[in-house]
């Protein structure tokens, strides 16, 4: 097993975002130490793990010394606007031009103080739960470099989970902050639709299932961003999530699935992981007793027609949409795929739209068993890498991503929250998370019994 971190004695030390915000507001260092310190990290790892597409010529501060996060380095994802910096999607099918102004989210973000470094790698316009290409290298797992970091924030997580920076820009569109959150031994909260303010792209979409928010190290990290977050724009539909700060004194039902909805094998060590867990909450005082999927694979299906109609309609206003210089022949084979999936069936699409708009009823109705619900994140643990390469035939790549990304999906149609918390190491020493979906609206549950899992199941650290 080849593990690479780049934590060392530095500016950044082992710190996480909240304690190093302390330290810059503290004046005891300074942001432009923290930034040397991220970037040279990020030297020292890149060509192992190859997670930045791109960077400053000098890392862009802030000038919002009130932030939560005033002075703590980090990266952005590349799939949303930054100034100065192209908005590639993981794509070699066009060459992007430096964006103008930052994108209606990225603001929400720079609002928390951070200094960005840089933009973070992702697959062709997210569709991969592995964040892999056709020729250029993967980016790799730091736990483990034969293997995945996931998908699609794949380059923040690994950039998060090496060291480089403690927090980082994730968004997801069927798990991807809790996908690769899960397999870098992260923390991965997926918000409430509507919680923070929706990207261009997102816009548009006829279904929004796209949720923004970061990858950390530690809950606190997390906590800490929705709060700050929050003082930029809150959505007054939604209750505020404050500032969580613990784990609540509140008994809980929380309902446990383990049987995934598309029908796919649980692997042994994801298994034990929510087993384990679930005995934790036991413990704590909470009732734990079984629960069953809302949906099942009339749902699968109605969510690969809509992926596969992203994947059309990505392709086809490339052009106009994207860049001049867009060639479709040159997208990766998953996109093609899907592309061409949703070109023999198109007809189907409508119903499948109908249907999955229903999905956030048919949620709330099972979230009415339950507070919450403790499952897997995933099938099985992070894969080796080629497995989800899309390069595979793309039959086979569907086949593998339906059996892996099985938990996922249902929240980002639902438009409820979930989050993906660390839950230990599988015996080849790779991370397992688990996953513990809310009700729209109530991220707060979630963060305190995230707090309450962390304290009773200390997170693993890539550098011990």
């Amino acid at each position: 097993m080849t593990r690479v971190h780049a934590f060392t004695n530095d500016a950044l030390g082992e710190h996480d975002a909240v304690e190093l915000a302390r330290q810059v507001a503290d004046r005891e260092v300074s942001p432009a130490e923290l930034a040397l310190a991220a970037t040279e990290r990020a030297a020292r790892i890149e060509g192992e793990l190859n997670a930045v597409v791109a960077t400053y010529d000098q890392p862009r501060t802030s000038d919002r010394d009130g932030g939560v996060f005033a002075g703590v380095p980090t990266y952005v994802k590349d799939n949303v606007e930054l100034a100065g910096l192209p908005t590639q999607n993981g794509s070699d099918a066009y060459t992007g031009a430096p964006a103008k102004k930052d994108g209606l989210f990225t603001q929400q973000l720079l609002s928390t103080g951070v200094t960005v470094i840089g933009k973070s790698r992702l697959p062709e316009f997210g569709f991969n739960a592995s964040t892999e290409y056709m020729a250029a290298d993967a980016v790799r797992n730091p736990w483990h470099t034969d293997h995945s970091v996931g998908a699609s924030s794949g380059g923040s997580a690994a950039l998060v989970a090496a060291g480089v920076v403690p927090i980082a820009h994730a968004n997801d569109g069927g798990g991807s902050i809790r996908i690769p959150a899960a397999c870098a031994g992260l923390v991965g909260l997926k918000p409430s639709r509507g919680r923070f303010v929706d990207s261009e792209a997102t816009r548009a979409l006829p279904l929004n299932i796209i949720g923004e928010g970061v990858v950390t190290r530690s809950v606190r990290d997390t906590a800490a961003f929705f709060a700050g977050a929050e003082r930029h724009h809150r959505n007054p539909a939604l209750a505020p999530v404050g500032h969580v700060t613990g784990p609540a004194q509140r008994r809980l039902r929380v309902g446990v699935l383990l049987d995934s909805p598309t029908g796919a094998a649980i692997d042994d060590a994801t298994r034990a992981a929510v087993e384990r867990t679930a005995a934790l909450l036991e413990k704590a005082g909470h009732v734990v007793e079984p629960a069953k999927a809302p949906v099942g694979e009339q749902f699968a299906a109605d969510f690969l027609q809509y992926w596969a109609m992203l994947a059309d309609l990505v392709t086809s206003t490339g052009r106009l949409n994207l860049d001049k210089t867009w060639d479709g022949t040159k997208a990766d084979g998953l996109t093609r795929g899907l592309k061409a999936h949703h070109r023999r069936a198109p007809h189907r699409t409508p119903a499948a739209l109908l249907r999955l708009r229903k999905v956030r009823r048919t949620y709330a109705d099972w979230l009415t068993e339950h507070d919450v619900v403790l499952s897997p994140v995933l099938a099985h643990t992070a894969p080796r890498i080629g497995h989800l390469s899309p390069a595979q035939p793309f039959d086979q790549l569907l086949e593998r991503l339906l059996n892996y990304v099985s938990f996922t999906p249902l929240h980002n149609v639902s438009g409820a929250p979930a989050i993906s918390v660390p839950a230990g190491l599988s015996p080849e020493g790779l991370p397992v998370g688990v996953h513990l979906s809310g009700a729209h609206g109530d991220e707060r549950t979630l963060l305190e019994l995230a707090y309450l899992l962390e304290a009773e199941q200390p997170f693993a650290r890539i550098q011990d």
